[in-house]
């Protein structure tokens, strides 16, 4: 019996089967009612007990065998019958083209720093982006007479120089959101908060009058400048590799004291240049006091990187207007 199982598994193993009518043909003598697999099942019952579970094993083998063959050639020739072409099809013809979506590079570079950012224990808040002179300016210690609530860099929605606190802007930055969080939100607090924001300046290839800001804010006891500098550096190096060149240099903002800035090195056709990324520095006290936060128990840092710049080091573009020229060409470079 054991004899008769191997012959019969070598006629399906040569069988050949080229098309539906030799499917067919395999079907009809092997897998039906009344072929060779079923008459072979019927000789169970003249096996000696001691060996019907080892002839019952290899019956079952070569029908599953059979079955696999059959199931895999009729997916086989599906497939074939789907790509084949009616004799008025040209298969020199190029395809035509399929355009799918894809992230925005701003999406893409936002969503890194999120990530980023998450891993180093910050949260995400948000916050409106018609804001009123009071956050915008006033809580984060621009004095009256401070350059930026000129109308030249300022998109007033409303002034009133009779009575600033009715100005409405559209924010210059996403530091207001840290007035609404220190002022709501209990301490300590550790979170970014990413948005747009609008600055009425010329536009050219690094910089434009609409822009993606991440502010991010660290309020705590005893947090340093140390702590401050380490998480930038963490930050540059989770986003361009820890080979990236970078430097920290002194600056000023209102709001920080003392303030720094954060460059990095970016390669372009004339050979490279630094690129500032973002701002950072400690929160001042006056801030502090704005949103009645003790500035005997508590210190915090606060930093702001613009997104857009980001991604044109991240994704080696040298033009930020690119980014907003929706041109598919551009966009199709980042599935």
């Amino acid at each position: 019996m054991i004899e008769k199982i191997g012959t019969l598994k070598k006629e399906i193993s040569s069988f050949t089967i080229l098309n539906k009518v030799d499917l067919e043909e395999f079907r009809l003598e092997f897998l039906s009612r009344n072929g060779k697999i079923q008459e072979m099942f019927k000789l169970m019952g003249s096996v000696p007990n001691e060996e019907k579970a080892m002839v019952g094993k290899s019956m079952n083998e070569v029908k599953n065998l059979a079955q696999k063959k059959y199931d895999d050639a009729k997916i086989k020739l599906q497939k074939s019958a789907k790509k084949s072409f009616g004799a008025s099809d040209d298969i020199s013809l190029p395809v035509p083209p399929r355009y799918t979506g894809s992230l925005h590079p701003l999406t893409k570079a936002l969503n890194e720093i999120k990530q980023i950012f998450l891993r180093l224990g910050f949260n995400i808040a948000d916050g409106p982006e018609l804001e009123d002179d009071f956050h915008n300016f006033t809580a984060l210690n621009f004095p009256p007479d401070h350059p930026a609530r000129d109308m030249q860099d300022t998109f007033f929605v409303r002034r009133s120089d009779e009575n600033p606190d009715e100005n409405q802007v559209l924010r210059t930055h996403t530091s207001p959101v840290q007035i609404r969080l220190m002022k709501n939100k209990d301490l300590p607090i550790r979170s970014i908060m990413p948005g747009r924001v609008y600055r009425n300046e010329a536009v050219t290839a690094k910089s434009y009058f609409q822009f993606n800001q991440v502010e991010g804010l660290y309020v705590d006891k005893n947090v340093t400048l140390g702590e401050l500098i380490e998480t930038l550096v963490m930050f540059a190096k989770l986003m361009y590799g820890s080979d990236v060149k970078y430097r920290v240099r002194p600056s000023f903002f209102p709001f920080t004291e003392p303030s720094l800035e954060m460059d990095v090195w970016w390669e372009n056709d004339q050979g490279g240049q630094w690129l500032e990324i973002l701002g950072a520095g400690m929160v001042d006290p006056n801030v502090f006091d704005a949103v009645n936060v003790d500035t005997e128990i508590y210190t915090g840092f606060a930093f702001g990187m613009g997104v857009d710049r980001i991604a044109l080091l991240r994704y080696g573009i040298d033009d930020i207007r690119t980014l907003y020229e929706n041109d598919i060409r551009v966009l199709q470079q980042f599935k």
